[in-house]
């Protein structure tokens, strides 16, 4: 196996005591990093087969994307500044009816660029066409938790298809591509499935040890309509139908009572925060510092890029850091640090894969971004985790390394051919009838 040593780093580890490495280094064999701390005096006998001088540039743990749509990238711009039912119902839902394998494969391709480019190692996918998404995952080198959508908004028939698709998926990828790609079972929402349905995804998720991943409590519309159709509001009805029970990772959560949280903090139950999407669509703010001080571990997400409009997580990380601050009138609400283990640490807790991402350790997957520091923005260099958080942009990754190998090196990406996949999106695109 290739053995490669990252020297002269500032090394931003996030590990338990947030450690940063001054003239720092990272090396790793195969997918584990195997070495993390002050660059050594004497490499010579190492046997290094690339030793790599990152003079002063920042390495950083791989962000985490907890919740997203990769195939609708396809969408970005079409229908903006819509409340979500109408958004979701006369615009997207109609258009999303028409995507075929391939409109889903280019769409795909379009977000794995976007994310490589911006410093995302590892992502969520919840959508349709899900083997499609495995195929370009696989083929880009990124890691990624993957699900087949279910909506429950359809004839029994359908709803057995979907289950149906959603297990063989499941059964053929799940820690296929060396492990990159794992998957959960995902029921779309509790207003777009029948109880009886989340229940027999919740039947067949235990089946398989799987985890679950579900929107959750996104608008106040959404919450009075499930205490409408169920007495219960959404928080209090998963936990009736055993959802919390298994592993589970809810997108949203933006209405949440005190008592929904100690709900959330009691099943460990993982929060994936969508801060652009839910503000651009006027859902509201989700409780974030309340939830962090319960003890729920509080991922980034970006959505879709059709709510977002794209999916550089830098954008997330910074809002999460500043907007709960402005909310709260409390300007240590989320401070820089916990801002950074939400895009990392905690990212990993929300794929259930904690033991293996989210900081730069020994024995950990070496899944690395080097960020060009040589930038007027960074500087003075007064506190790194800090110039990361508040004044860096996805832009600044020059490098993205996955499972110890390079996707983008210097800016040019290497598994995907960038020009094409615009090509083909647009393509696909104009195809769909509107």
């Amino acid at each position: 196996m290739k053995k490669t040593i990252l020297i002269h780093a500032t090394v931003i580890t996030v590990n338990e005591q947030n450690e940063v490495i001054h003239d720092g280094a990272v090396a790793f064999e195969g997918d584990k990093i195997t070495y993390v701390g002050p660059t050594p005096e004497d490499l010579s006998d190492a046997g290094y087969d690339e030793v790599i001088d990152q003079k002063g540039d920042f390495i950083l743990p791989g962000l985490i994307n907890t919740h997203g749509h990769a195939g609708m990238s396809l969408l970005r711009g079409y229908a903006d500044d819509l409340p979500l039912q109408q958004w979701l119902e006369e615009k997207m839902w109609p258009l999303e009816a028409q995507f075929t394998a391939d409109s889903v494969k280019w769409g795909t391709q379009l977000s794995l660029i976007e994310m490589i480019r911006t410093g995302t190692t590892t992502f969520v996918d919840m959508y349709d066409h899900m083997d499609e998404v495995a195929k370009a995952v696989d083929a880009s080198g990124m890691r990624a938790r993957l699900c087949r959508g279910m909506i429950g908004l359809c004839s029994e028939e359908e709803r057995q298809t979907k289950l149906r698709d959603a297990t063989a998926f499941a059964k053929e990828w799940h820690n296929q591509a060396d492990g990159r790609i794992t998957v959960m079972m995902a029921p779309h929402a509790p207003y777009t499935c029948s109880p009886e349905f989340i229940s027999q995804i919740i039947e067949k998720a235990d089946e398989l040890s799987l985890p679950l991943h579900i929107h959750m409590s996104e608008t106040a519309w959404e919450v009075g309509q499930n205490e409408k159709d169920y007495g219960l509001r959404p928080v209090a009805h998963l936990e009736k139908l055993g959802m919390f029970n298994r592993p589970t990772l809810v997108a949203h959560a933006v209405h949440l009572t005190d008592e929904e949280i100690d709900i959330l903090a009691k099943y460990q139950v993982k929060v994936s925060h969508n801060v652009v999407s839910n503000l651009k669509l006027a859902s509201g703010v989700a409780p974030v510092p309340k939830m962090l001080a319960k003890g729920v571990s509080v991922s980034l997400g970006t959505d879709s890029s059709a709510s977002n409009n794209n999916l550089n997580l830098f954008e997330e990380l910074k809002l999460a850091a500043i907007l709960h601050k402005g909310v709260n009138n409390d300007p240590v609400a989320v401070p820089a640090e916990e801002a950074l283990r939400m895009a990392t640490r905690y990212g990993a807790d929300g794929v259930f894969q904690a033991d293996t991402l989210g900081s730069i350790e020994v024995g950990k997957k070496a899944d690395l971004i080097v960020l060009d520091s040589h930038q007027a923005h960074f500087h003075p260099a007064h506190e790194p985790i800090s110039h990361v958080v508040y004044a860096a942009n996805g832009r600044d990754v020059k490098d993205t390394i996955v499972a110890g190998k390079f996707l983008m090196r210097n800016h040019k990406l290497l598994t995907i051919d960038e020009e094409r996949a615009i090509y083909e999106a647009n393509r696909v695109f104009a195809a769909l009838k509107r």
